[in-house]
């Protein structure tokens, strides 16, 4: 059986406020706008998460929230996993494996996630911005696994890659 995995990094956040703690940082109007125009990507593709796991900041909160309104009116509800927050490889791996859906969304902060991405993957993409994965990267990739439980580093296939650059105007 095919699963799917969409691994985000956050979109573009706000550091108007110096003294906002980390965790509480809102996206910036860039950030807005690239988690729509994400939105829109993964439906014009068909990627439609059927289970949605993120960090519980505000920053990857509102990347969802600005990505949801583009797939349908039967978006997932968004399952938050303070785990995740500036999470290692192995804690992202550990959250991916409790999964249940066939296409489960992670959506995460770096470096955690850039690592992820590129250790998740039996092929490394050779696409020059993938290494950075910078705001709103976004990885889709298959594994050819019957259970979340089953999945481990170097099984995925990529199938696209995206940064949210690539999609403005």
């Amino acid at each position: 059986m095919t699963r799917r995995l969409i691994l985000t990094r956050h979109a573009k956040s706000s550091w108007d406020n110096p003294a906002m703690g980390d965790h509480d940082r809102p996206l910036n109007a860039r950030g807005r706008q690239a988690a729509a125009d994400l939105g829109a990507w993964l439906a014009s593709r068909g990627y439609l998460p059927d289970e949605v796991i993120s960090s519980d900041a505000r920053r990857t909160r509102e990347t969802w929230e600005g990505i949801a309104p583009a797939l349908s009116t039967a978006a997932p509800a968004l399952t938050l996993k303070p785990a995740l927050y500036h999470a290692s490889v192995d804690v992202m791996l550990a959250v991916l494996r409790h999964a249940q859906a066939d296409c489960v969304m992670m959506i995460g902060h770096n470096p955690g996630i850039a690592d992820f991405a590129a250790r998740i993957l039996a092929r490394p993409v050779t696409e020059p911005t993938f290494r950075r994965y910078p705001t709103g990267a976004t990885l889709v990739a298959s594994f050819e696994i019957d259970d979340w439980s089953e999945a481990g580093f170097g099984m995925g296939a990529a199938r696209d890659f995206v940064v949210p650059r690539e999609l403005a105007g």
